[in-house]
């Protein structure tokens, strides 16, 4: 049960990202995205995956590689297009 709960909220904070993916990659904006505070989230989210591998806990580095992979493609987005604007 306690996965199961884990699961869920990993779920809900994965779907949380998609807006401001969509905002990066298909609207092209960028505006008030800092990528220093997304870099910090990225860090923390690779040190909660790392920490669910020493549990181990499945749901813990399931919504952790996840929502890295969110936080990444907003990075990634977000430095593309600044660079085309230059």
């Amino acid at each position: 049960m306690l996965e199961t709960i884990g699961f869920a909220a990993g779920i809900l904070g994965i779907v949380a990202w998609i807006p401001q993916v969509k905002t990066v990659w298909i609207e092209k904006r960028h505006d008030g995205v800092s990528i220093p505070t997304f870099a910090v989230v990225a860090v923390a989210l690779t040190l909660w995956m790392f920490y669910g591998i020493m549990l181990p806990s499945p749901s813990i580095i399931f919504s952790n590689a996840a929502a890295l992979l969110m936080i990444l493609s907003v990075i990634i987005g977000v430095i593309k297009i600044r660079r085309n604007e230059s």
